[in-house]
């Protein structure tokens, strides 16, 4: 079986020591599948990208056929049919959340144009850098020749944290809750929805009061980032890369159960076509397939319209990167 390449942007950064190791495992294509790991730095972390590549030799990992570094998104795209976009200009101190998409543009608009003119034909790419979202629409309208379903940003770590935020309140497994979503955006606007969400088969409405679902949950799965960061003085790293390799794990392999995906929206659901948001997804046969036909309530519709909104501002403030 030939190798499946899988590039990774920003590898020398805290998101990537923790989720190389879990790719190189064999964690996203399977136990049965070897793999290529390209590394994608700037010039000035080309030494720490380095060490990188040599814990990860040092490592044996039986599945990894070759490891590349490198500096420019034509070379370290070249064959992948993997893409994990993870590294972006962090937002400075008092900084518009507008300029920091435009910085980020100038990084993920070369990089899907990268991708539309090198990467293999099953490419998939899963935006982790924040802006995520948004940063993903700029990736993917660089890419015109590339269908735009293979372009997602990562909500999945919203998902999961859901999950656990619900599971410890309720005593059970994770496992144990079936059809969660997180509407939107990354950001503190997104909308953890258990409208049809079960706990053991059980509505989780019923089993929640609702003023706790809406003033602690709610907000605390939207802030959880800034609360580790507050805890633990460094961002939340490793969380972020388990919940990439599900994101990709599922998409390549499938999923029968609910997963929150940021997709490309068809229009479903009141979100614009075009925009890339969280949405009720399923992995089915490579693709993420939108859950159709959900009855939306006005409780709901308030808040995934904020979240609309939301996307469209930011479209707005990088209108001139889509052209």
């Amino acid at each position: 079986m030939a190798p499946k390449k899988i590039a990774v942007t920003g590898a020398a950064g805290q998101i990537a020591y923790s989720l190389l190791w879990r790719i190189a495992n064999g964690d996203v294509y399977g136990k049965d599948t070897p793999i290529e790991l390209s590394l994608l730095e700037i010039p000035a972390a080309m030494g720490a990208v380095e060490g990188v590549a040599m814990e990860l030799n040092d490592s044996a990992f039986p599945l990894v056929k070759n490891i590349s570094i490198s500096d420019k998104p034509e070379e370290a795209f070249d064959g992948a049919s993997a893409a994990f976009l993870v590294g972006a200009k962090p937002r400075g101190k008092g900084e518009e959340r507008s300029a920091l998409l435009g910085a980020n543009g100038k990084i993920f608009g070369p990089q899907g144009k990268a991708i539309n003119d090198h990467a293999a034909d099953d490419i998939r790419v899963l935006v982790v850098g924040n802006p995520a979202n948004t940063n993903c629409l700029i990736a993917q309208h660089a890419a015109p020749d590339v269908p735009a379903d293979r372009f997602t940003a990562m909500m999945r770590l919203d998902h999961n944290r859901s999950l656990s935020q619900l599971a410890e309140k309720l005593d059970i497994a994770t496992t144990d809750i079936e059809n969660m979503v997180v509407w939107g955006n990354h950001s503190a606007t997104q909308f953890p929805d258990i409208t049809y969400a079960t706990a053991q088969g059980k509505p989780l409405t019923e089993l929640v009061d609702h003023t706790w679902y809406t003033e602690e949950f709610i907000p605390r799965v939207a802030k959880r980032g800034a609360e580790i960061i507050e805890v633990r003085g460094k961002s939340s790293a490793a969380s972020a890369a388990s919940a990439a390799v599900d994101h990709m794990r599922d998409w390549i392999q499938g999923s029968s159960s609910w997963c929150t995906a940021a997709v490309v929206s068809d229009g479903s659901y009141g979100v614009d076509a075009g925009l890339v948001a969280g949405l009720p997804t399923r992995a089915v046969d490579g693709r993420w397939e939108i859950i159709p036909d959900l009855e939306i309530n006005d409780f709901q519709r308030a808040r995934i319209d904020a979240n609309v909104e939301e996307l469209r501002g930011e479209r707005e403030a990088v209108k001139d990167l889509l052209s």
